[in-house]
Protein backbone atom coordinates (compact mmCIF):
# COMPACT_ATOMS: atom_id res chain seq x y z
CA UNK A 1 0.00 0.00 0.00
CA UNK A 2 1.11 3.81 -0.83
CA UNK A 3 2.34 5.53 2.30
CA UNK A 4 2.67 9.32 2.77
CA UNK A 5 5.79 10.92 1.21
CA UNK A 6 8.73 12.24 3.21
CA UNK A 7 7.27 16.07 2.47
CA UNK A 8 3.95 15.14 4.09
CA UNK A 9 5.26 16.95 7.33
CA UNK A 10 5.21 20.35 4.95
CA UNK A 11 1.88 19.47 3.43
CA UNK A 12 0.73 19.08 7.40
CA UNK A 13 1.93 22.60 8.13
CA UNK A 14 0.49 23.54 5.02
CA UNK A 15 -3.14 21.79 6.12
CA UNK A 16 -3.33 23.99 9.17
CA UNK A 17 -2.64 27.44 7.28
CA UNK A 18 -5.90 25.52 4.74
CA UNK A 19 -7.57 24.74 7.86
CA UNK A 20 -7.21 28.21 9.40
CA UNK A 21 -8.33 30.65 6.16
CA UNK A 22 -11.16 28.27 5.06
CA UNK A 23 -12.76 28.77 8.63
CA UNK A 24 -12.03 32.55 8.54
CA UNK A 25 -13.26 33.54 5.12
CA UNK A 26 -16.40 31.29 6.77
CA UNK A 27 -16.46 33.37 9.60
CA UNK A 28 -16.57 36.89 7.02
CA UNK A 29 -19.40 35.01 5.45
CA UNK A 30 -21.44 34.41 8.17
CA UNK A 31 -20.93 37.97 9.51
CA UNK A 32 -22.75 39.01 6.38
CA UNK A 33 -25.59 37.04 7.72
CA UNK A 34 -25.57 38.62 10.39
CA UNK A 35 -25.25 35.22 12.60
CA UNK A 36 -24.39 35.01 16.21
CA UNK A 37 -20.93 33.78 17.52
CA UNK A 38 -21.79 30.61 18.35
CA UNK A 39 -23.17 30.67 14.43
CA UNK A 40 -19.88 31.96 13.07
CA UNK A 41 -17.95 29.59 14.90
CA UNK A 42 -20.11 26.51 13.65
CA UNK A 43 -19.70 27.86 10.30
CA UNK A 44 -16.21 27.93 10.27
CA UNK A 45 -15.79 24.35 11.31
CA UNK A 46 -17.99 23.41 8.79
CA UNK A 47 -16.68 25.10 5.79
CA UNK A 48 -12.79 23.69 6.83
CA UNK A 49 -13.56 19.74 8.11
CA UNK A 50 -17.03 19.44 5.95
CA UNK A 51 -15.38 18.10 2.96
CA UNK A 52 -12.89 15.68 4.40
CA UNK A 53 -15.64 14.36 6.76
CA UNK A 54 -18.27 14.07 3.53
CA UNK A 55 -15.68 11.90 2.28
CA UNK A 56 -14.93 9.88 5.21
CA UNK A 57 -18.51 8.91 5.51
CA UNK A 58 -19.06 7.98 1.70
CA UNK A 59 -15.67 5.98 1.96
CA UNK A 60 -16.22 4.51 5.21
CA UNK A 61 -13.04 5.90 6.76
CA UNK A 62 -13.72 5.66 10.48
CA UNK A 63 -12.47 7.72 12.73
CA UNK A 64 -13.28 11.36 10.97
CA UNK A 65 -10.64 13.28 10.46
CA UNK A 66 -11.62 15.49 13.39
CA UNK A 67 -12.52 12.81 15.43
CA UNK A 68 -8.83 11.72 15.07
CA UNK A 69 -7.29 15.01 14.84
CA UNK A 70 -9.05 16.54 17.62
CA UNK A 71 -6.71 19.87 17.07
CA UNK A 72 -7.98 21.00 13.72
CA UNK A 73 -11.81 21.06 14.99
CA UNK A 74 -9.90 23.55 17.82
CA UNK A 75 -7.93 25.29 15.42
CA UNK A 76 -10.99 26.07 12.96
CA UNK A 77 -13.18 27.17 15.86
CA UNK A 78 -10.34 29.71 17.31
CA UNK A 79 -9.67 30.87 13.66
CA UNK A 80 -13.18 31.75 13.20
CA UNK A 81 -13.87 33.53 16.15
CA UNK A 82 -10.63 35.26 15.74
CA UNK A 83 -11.86 36.82 12.74
CA UNK A 84 -15.17 38.22 14.84
CA UNK A 85 -12.36 40.42 17.09
CA UNK A 86 -10.30 41.04 13.87
CA UNK A 87 -13.00 41.64 11.22
CA UNK A 88 -11.92 44.98 10.43
CA UNK A 89 -8.74 44.57 9.29
CA UNK A 90 -9.02 41.32 7.86
CA UNK A 91 -11.55 41.99 5.20
CA UNK A 92 -8.46 44.25 3.64
CA UNK A 93 -6.88 41.02 3.18
CA UNK A 94 -8.81 39.91 -0.07
CA UNK A 95 -6.13 38.83 -1.87
CA UNK A 96 -3.99 37.05 0.60
CA UNK A 97 -7.56 35.19 0.84
CA UNK A 98 -7.28 33.82 -2.16
CA UNK A 99 -4.28 32.55 -2.33
CA UNK A 100 -4.84 30.59 0.82
CA UNK A 101 -8.19 29.15 -0.17
CA UNK A 102 -5.98 28.45 -3.49
CA UNK A 103 -3.34 26.64 -0.85
CA UNK A 104 -6.18 24.67 0.93
CA UNK A 105 -8.02 23.51 -2.48
CA UNK A 106 -4.74 21.87 -3.64
CA UNK A 107 -3.63 20.47 0.09
CA UNK A 108 -7.27 19.19 0.52
CA UNK A 109 -7.16 17.56 -2.70
CA UNK A 110 -4.35 15.84 -2.15
CA UNK A 111 -4.69 14.46 1.55
CA UNK A 112 -8.28 13.43 0.11
CA UNK A 113 -6.56 11.50 -2.74
CA UNK A 114 -4.35 9.86 0.08
CA UNK A 115 -7.34 8.90 1.90
CA UNK A 116 -8.85 6.93 -0.66
CA UNK A 117 -5.54 5.59 -2.31
CA UNK A 118 -4.98 4.08 1.10
CA UNK A 119 -8.45 2.29 0.83
CA UNK A 120 -7.82 0.69 -2.42
CA UNK A 121 -10.03 2.42 -3.98
CA UNK A 122 -10.09 2.85 -8.01
CA UNK A 123 -8.48 6.04 -10.06
CA UNK A 124 -12.40 7.65 -10.63
CA UNK A 125 -12.79 7.03 -6.74
CA UNK A 126 -9.78 8.38 -5.52
CA UNK A 127 -10.01 11.57 -7.77
CA UNK A 128 -13.76 11.80 -6.48
CA UNK A 129 -12.36 12.08 -2.85
CA UNK A 130 -10.22 14.57 -3.95
CA UNK A 131 -12.42 16.68 -5.03
CA UNK A 132 -14.85 16.51 -2.25
CA UNK A 133 -12.16 17.27 0.51
CA UNK A 134 -11.42 20.05 -1.66
CA UNK A 135 -14.66 21.73 -2.70
CA UNK A 136 -17.64 20.10 -0.41
CA UNK A 137 -16.49 22.32 2.46
CA UNK A 138 -17.32 25.70 0.26
CA UNK A 139 -20.74 24.20 -0.83
CA UNK A 140 -21.95 23.73 2.46
CA UNK A 141 -20.80 27.07 3.50
CA UNK A 142 -22.64 28.89 0.43
CA UNK A 143 -25.67 26.54 1.23
CA UNK A 144 -25.90 27.73 5.25
CA UNK A 145 -25.45 31.28 3.76
CA UNK A 146 -28.31 30.84 1.20
CA UNK A 147 -26.14 31.76 -1.36
CA UNK A 148 -25.42 29.62 -4.88
CA UNK A 149 -22.43 27.97 -4.54
CA UNK A 150 -19.26 29.27 -5.48
CA UNK A 151 -18.05 26.44 -7.18
CA UNK A 152 -20.76 26.59 -9.77
CA UNK A 153 -20.59 30.08 -10.55
CA UNK A 154 -17.13 31.53 -10.17
CA UNK A 155 -12.98 30.73 -12.02
CA UNK A 156 -12.33 27.40 -12.07
CA UNK A 157 -12.60 25.60 -9.28
CA UNK A 158 -13.60 22.08 -9.47
CA UNK A 159 -11.97 21.83 -12.38
CA UNK A 160 -8.76 22.73 -10.72
CA UNK A 161 -9.49 20.00 -8.08
CA UNK A 162 -10.20 17.17 -11.10
CA UNK A 163 -6.51 18.20 -12.81
CA UNK A 164 -4.76 18.45 -9.58
CA UNK A 165 -6.29 14.47 -8.48
CA UNK A 166 -5.47 13.12 -11.69
CA UNK A 167 -1.72 14.75 -11.89
CA UNK A 168 -1.20 13.73 -8.34
CA UNK A 169 -3.18 9.98 -8.68
CA UNK A 170 -0.66 9.35 -11.75
CA UNK A 171 2.48 8.84 -9.07
CA UNK A 172 0.55 5.81 -7.77
CA UNK A 173 0.50 3.72 -10.90
CA UNK A 174 3.52 5.01 -12.02
CA UNK A 175 5.52 4.55 -8.97
CA UNK A 176 7.59 8.01 -9.31
CA UNK A 177 9.12 9.74 -6.59
CA UNK A 178 6.26 10.76 -4.10
CA UNK A 179 8.40 13.58 -2.45
CA UNK A 180 9.10 14.88 -5.72
CA UNK A 181 5.80 14.48 -7.37
CA UNK A 182 3.84 15.65 -4.40
CA UNK A 183 5.69 19.02 -5.12
CA UNK A 184 5.15 18.98 -8.65
CA UNK A 185 1.54 18.16 -8.17
CA UNK A 186 0.99 21.15 -5.30
CA UNK A 187 2.79 24.05 -8.01
CA UNK A 188 0.38 22.83 -10.63
CA UNK A 189 -2.68 22.80 -8.90
CA UNK A 190 -1.96 26.24 -6.63
CA UNK A 191 -0.61 27.74 -10.37
CA UNK A 192 -3.64 26.50 -12.68
CA UNK A 193 -6.25 27.92 -9.56
CA UNK A 194 -4.54 31.43 -9.46
CA UNK A 195 -3.92 31.70 -12.93
CA UNK A 196 -7.86 31.01 -13.16
CA UNK A 197 -8.30 33.70 -11.40
CA UNK A 198 -6.12 36.04 -12.67
CA UNK A 199 -7.69 36.05 -15.91
CA UNK A 200 -11.52 35.01 -14.73
CA UNK A 201 -11.03 31.51 -16.65
CA UNK A 202 -14.22 29.78 -16.21
CA UNK A 203 -16.64 26.68 -17.55
CA UNK A 204 -18.94 27.58 -19.79
CA UNK A 205 -22.29 28.38 -18.48
CA UNK A 206 -25.79 26.98 -18.73
CA UNK A 207 -28.27 30.13 -19.49
CA UNK A 208 -32.02 29.50 -20.03
CA UNK A 209 -34.68 31.83 -18.94
CA UNK A 210 -37.82 29.52 -19.73
CA UNK A 211 -39.35 31.46 -22.68
CA UNK A 212 -37.04 30.91 -25.04
CA UNK A 213 -39.01 28.72 -27.98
Amino acid sequence: MWSLPPSDTVLHLLTYVALASNAMTAALAAGRRSMDWAGVCMLGCITALGGGTIRDVLLGHYPLVWVQNPSYLGLTAVAAFLTILIARHVHRLNVAFLVLDAIGLVVFTIAGCDVAWQMNASLPIVIVAGMITGCAGGVLRDILCNDVPLLFRAELYASVSVVTGLFYATAFGLKLNDELWTALTFVLGLTLRLLAIRYKWEMPKFVFSGDQR
